[in-house]
């Protein structure tokens, strides 16, 4: 991990961005005076990391990479595998963050991208009647807050409920009752979305916030009205 490192500062201090070639092999065995077999698994731990992407053929060799929002997540989210997270918790947070989301966003949207979040609001234009129904809608009723999340001008604060919502998706296993949860959730879910969506286009901030807080209140109390819980697995990455 120290040679890892040290590769990690030469980034920093040469300030080399995404696709910036890193020095040789060579290079690096003479410059840290370290063996090839110390060097080559200092750059399996960053390739691993995604911070190192490695090429071959003519042209080929090891340059600097850059995470993605994916592997990310599915890292952060792998650690939460050994922790105890609740699914209230969870909510706890979304309430805290999605109504300051879409308040900092409400004006500022293209019409581009409020159109892409109005063909996701209506993607599901009947409630659900069965238990797979049911779970299609949950999931793409998240999909419209990680596209909102995406949207966000605070990277940091796109990235965490982009992770939240993301979680919940792959994660969430619910104990009997939820098509019934589902159908009226749908129908809490399309007015509400009807009405953020109205507030989006108008630049209403306060609007916005009082729509998104009562959605994820509801969500949350449906949700959990039906023993909804999440699983613990690893994510994929």
């Amino acid at each position: 991990m120290r040679v890892a490192d040290t590769i990690k500062e030469l980034v920093m201090v040469r300030d080399l961005k995404r696709g910036d070639r890193l020095p040789a092999e060579s290079e690096m065995i003479q410059s840290f005076g370290m063996a090839k077999s110390t060097i080559r698994e200092a750059m399996r731990i960053l390739e691993a990391q995604g911070l190192v992407e490695t090429r071959t053929g003519p042209g080929g060799g090891s340059f600097v990479g850059e995470p993605s929002a994916e592997r990310a997540r599915a890292l952060l989210g792998n650690y939460f595998y050994f922790k105890d997270v609740k699914f209230a918790e969870v909510y706890q947070l979304r309430r805290l963050l999605e109504p300051e989301l879409v308040a900092s966003l409400a004006g500022g949207l293209s019409e581009d991208q409020l159109e892409e979040l109005e063909l996701l609001a209506e993607r599901f234009p009947t409630p659900p009647q069965t238990v797979e129904e049911a779970r299609a809608y949950h999931i793409g009723s998240l999909e419209f807050h990680v596209r909102l999340a995406s949207f966000a001008q605070n990277d940091l604060l796109g990235f965490v409920i982009g992770f939240l919502a993301t979680t919940l998706s792959e994660l969430t296993v619910s104990q009997g009752g939820a098509e019934h949860a589902a159908a009226a959730l749908w129908r809490k879910g399309r007015l509400c979305r009807r009405h953020l969506l109205m507030a989006l286009r108008e630049g209403a901030p306060g609007e916005a916030r009082k729509v998104m807080l009562e959605f994820m209140l509801a969500e949350e109390a449906m949700m959990l009205s039906q023993n909804a819980a999440l699983r613990r697995r690893f994510v994929p990455g």
